[in-house]
């Protein structure tokens, strides 16, 4: 078996604006828990553990593609995949998955997002193998995570049967879309039910088959994307990449495929998907502010963050709870913590004035 990963990078990270900008989304900061370096850096430094160098490969947009080489200076030119326009994961996984079937016929490939924090890499090295030793036997797995709330942001998998011969491997009975928090707080009490954090495995020419099953207008683009050469190739990148259908993996295979296998995976894993994320990752004082060097009087569970270049200004809060500050160069946001998520309407309503 010749094991490959695949990074995710495409990301926009609106809900971690005003740090997450689009020339600087949230991969290419430092939003994990206790570490300086950026969500790429640290994904792509877990992943050395599971695979070398030559079988990374990372997939982002093209207006990212400097600053992640940048980042990743060791990274063989090759193996860094710059899609011209957003289509969602199902293209850019099934681009990713055809060049290494290219290079590697027989290879399995793990794919990952970029922005995801692990506390317990031991832990998810297991997983991770454990899902590649069963999608070397042509089967389509998933790892799904130990929940450890009611989450109602995350879809689920529901677990089925029991696999022969894989110790913790299940069948999966099917994925459920984010559920409501009743429901949610159903899942967390049966133990039937794993979150679903986007982590694919499976062989290159198995991912490739169940794209052509599922998603043929998909197939036929990546097909003639494959096809091309030298500096056609180019051409048929910009060409046909942006007219590929725009589908997540989930909704375009995952749910439609039969005879899914789910690896359970507890890891300390995190999505890092907003503010209120950062804040539950980040160390905290005895009141549970997450502060750094700002001043704080009589407040409560808050977070503040300065991203200047410049010389830091002052920053104090006092008599508040559950709150967001975040100062960067050019701009200042104050949220409630509960309204995190929201974080996104503030970009949509900069970008409607056209800033």
């Amino acid at each position: 078996m010749a094991l490959w990963a695949v990074v995710i990078a495409g990301g926009a990270g609106t809900r971690f604006w005003p740090a997450s900008t689009p020339a600087r989304p949230k991969q290419l900061l430092a939003l994990g828990p206790g570490s300086d370096e950026p969500l790429l850096l640290a994904t792509t430094r877990r992943l050395r553990s599971l695979v070398p160098e030559a079988r990374l490969v990372v997939a982002t947009g093209a207006h990212l593609g400097d600053a992640t080489r940048a980042l990743l200076p060791d990274l063989p030119p090759a193996n860094l995949l710059a899609e011209p326009a957003p289509r969602n994961t199902a293209a850019c996984i099934g681009w990713a998955a055809r060049e290494i079937e290219a290079r590697d016929p027989d290879a399995v490939v793990c794919v990952f997002p970029a922005d995801h924090a692990v506390r317990d890499l031991g832990a998810f090295l297991e997983a991770a193998r454990a899902a590649a030793a069963l999608a070397s036997e042509g089967r389509i797995v998933t790892i799904g995570l130990a929940p450890t709330r009611p989450e109602t942001g995350y879809g689920y998998i529901e677990l089925g049967e029991p696999l022969p011969g894989h110790a913790r491997a299940r069948e999966v009975t099917r994925f459920v879309e984010k559920p409501s928090r009743e429901v949610a707080e159903e899942y967390v009490r049966g133990g039937r039910h794993l979150w679903n954090g986007g982590l694919v495995v499976g062989q290159a020419a198995r991912m490739r088959a169940a794209i052509a099953a599922h998603l043929p207008a998909l197939a036929e683009g990546l097909d003639e994307l494959q096809a091309a050469r030298g500096r056609a190739r180019e051409e048929a990148l910009s060409r046909v990449f942006p007219s590929l259908p725009s589908i997540s993996i989930d909704h375009g295979v995952m749910e439609r495929e039969r005879g899914l296998a789910v690896v359970p995976g507890d890891f300390g894993w995190s999505d890092v998907g907003s503010w209120l994320t950062a804040w539950e990752l980040a160390e905290k004082d005895a009141r549970g502010n997450a502060t750094g060097g700002a001043v704080v009087v009589d407040s409560e569970r808050c977070l503040v963050r300065s991203l200047t270049t410049g010389r830091p200004r002052a920053i104090a809060l006092v008599g508040v709870e559950d709150l967001v500050v975040v100062e960067t160069d050019d701009a200042l946001l104050v949220v409630r913590r509960d309204r995190a998520e929201d974080v996104k309407l503030a970009v949509d309503a900069l970008r409607a004035r056209a800033r």
